[in-house]
């Protein structure tokens, strides 16, 4: 009996300490989660140099918008502040190691920061103090411009400025207030709808599309569907349980907001031009499609009937992308 407690005294710290790590998330507890912004980025077969492409891409025009990146000396100051615990103590050691690691997620927070999306070919960059949309906008402008080639793996870059979580009830809830900028009257405009889910089984595409349609068509009568060239795309990406959410300009124009495809030329591009937005406009104005890299895809039309009335039937090879 005497032997058999110290035993038992012994595995029960490796225990403790086990259960500690295990309930830490992967990637620091850096994950795709409803109320983040950022941007959505799919690639072909290879994410750590997505990630890369992405970091270089944002980086250079993030800082021709809003100048270079400041960084702060805090966290040095607050982690000087804790060396103070007793380290003896199991405990408090462990609270120490995770305080030490959610004030460095934290602090360091840069401008640009890449989080576990939840999907293969996906990459997710989550942004702090910028405007995705109007950053995303601008890189695509200017390559529509340039036709000059930035990026080999990266497919689409795809703002995205709201998140919710990805449940019917919850959608219906976040998008009455989300579309208000663009689609509440007096505002208007025409638009279409572009649905993706990934990992996820539980919704349905044909409701999303019916349910928010008509939540446009209930903010104002006067939107009206448009597949060949909306002033608007919403985009809805659904990656497990979260649904991430966009309005986008030109999208059309950008060719999907495929980085790939607009440095490409095309005789259409002499017949329309960007979007041209105000600095008030570009505030309101979000920007996002989700789409997957296969080129067959099933469409769906949306048109209005009797003063917002919206169905949905399958069309083949149109706009609105599964």
């Amino acid at each position: 009996m005497a032997a058999a407690e110290p035993a038992a005294r012994k595995r029960r710290p490796k225990g403790h300490f086990a259960a500690g790590r295990a309930k830490r998330p992967r990637g620091g507890g850096r994950q795709l989660e409803a109320g983040m912004r950022g941007i959505l980025i799919t690639c072909n077969m290879n994410e750590r140099k997505c990630v890369g492409e992405a970091y270089s891409l944002l980086g250079e025009y993030g800082d021709l918008l809003y100048g270079p990146e400041q960084f702060s000396d805090h966290e040095e100051r607050l982690s000087g502040s804790e060396r103070e615990e007793d380290e003896d103590d199991v405990e408090a050691a462990l609270k120490k190691e995770v305080g030490q690691i959610r004030a460095s997620t934290e602090q360091k927070l840069r401008r640009f920061q890449s989080v576990e999306s939840g999907a293969n070919n996906v990459v997710f960059i989550r942004t702090q103090g910028i405007e995705p949309e109007n950053l995303v906008h601008h890189i695509l402008k200017d390559m529509h411009a340039t036709k000059k080639k930035k990026t080999r793996v990266i497919l689409r870059m795809l703002p995205i400025s709201g998140t919710c979580k990805a449940f019917m009830e919850d959608m219906k809830k976040y998008t009455e207030t989300f579309f208000e900028p663009w689609f509440k009257a007096p505002n208007k405009g025409t638009f279409q709808i572009v649905y993706k889910a990934r990992n996820n089984s539980h919704m349905s595409r044909e409701e999303v599309i019916k349910e928010l349609a008509g939540i446009v068509g209930s903010l104002n009568p006067e939107n009206k569907v448009d597949l060949n060239n909306p002033q608007y795309t919403i985009v809805v990406e659904i990656i497990k349980t979260v649904c991430c959410l966009s309005v986008v300009r030109d999208y059309v124009l950008f060719r999907k907001y495929n980085l790939q495809e607009v440095v490409k030329s095309n005789k259409e591009d002499t017949q329309q031009n960007p979007s041209s937005l105000t600095e008030e406009q570009n505030s309101k104005v979000v920007k996002s499609e989700a789409e997957g890299e296969e080129k067959s895809s099933e469409e769906v039309k949306l048109e209005n009937k009797n003063q917002g009335e919206i169905e949905a039937e399958s069309k083949g090879n149109d706009t609105l992308t599964v």
